[in-house]
């Protein structure tokens, strides 16, 4: 398999789940700006959307999309699911709602024509989210004892929050600690020239 990732972007979090199930891929490095792979291809051949995460099977099958690639690992290491009765659909609860709040809430703050109004209002929406992720995480990780692909996820958007000035409710600042602690993200992040 190939990860096609840019680093610090949130394909970060599929590149540590990816590490963190034991299976094997390689790295390509995409220029989001030119949607170029660091051996000269074009990125828009392989995801058409410009965008990363990609992940390309050995076949030349293309999946993108964090909620995906994530629920893909998960079914394969099921150590990465949550846990209980319901426990993928929590998961996949968790991670659209990582998606499409938290990480959709950042796009202002990446974007240079922002107004410093709309920056606010994207801090508030963010702290917001961020506050009401944290009274729902049961332990370390958010169901409990072990991570699983959301943390992975989370913590992306965690990082995404200290590089933007923005305050951690207590337990999510406790849960990104032990995000950096585990061998798997300080692998990734080196990886990706950030570690």
């Amino acid at each position: 398999m190939i990860l096609y990732y840019s680093p610090g972007a949130c394909s970060l979090s599929d590149h540590i789940a990816l590490i963190e199930a034991g299976m094997k891929f390689d790295l390509a490095k995409v220029d989001l700006k030119t949607h170029k792979v660091d051996d000269g291809r074009s990125y828009l051949d392989i995801n058409p959307k410009g965008y990363v995460p990609a992940l390309q099977f050995d076949d030349g099958d293309v999946l993108t999309e964090n909620i995906a690639i994530l629920s893909y690992v998960a079914d394969k290491y099921r150590a990465l699911m949550a846990p209980g009765q319901f426990g993928r659909y929590r998961l996949l609860e968790m991670l659209s709602f990582i998606s499409s709040e938290i990480h959709k809430s950042f796009g202002p703050l990446f974007n240079p024509a922002t107004t410093e109004k709309d920056k606010a209002k994207a801090f508030d929406a963010i702290r917001k989210r961020f506050d009401f992720t944290a009274a729902r995480t049961v332990g370390p990780y958010l169901f409990g004892e072990h991570a699983t692909v959301a943390d992975a996820y989370l913590f992306v958007m965690l990082l995404w929050a200290a590089k933007n000035g923005i305050d951690l409710p207590k337990p999510l600042k406790s849960l990104a600690e032990h995000m950096r602690a585990r061998p798997t993200v300080d692998i990734a992040l080196k990886q990706e020239g950030l570690g």
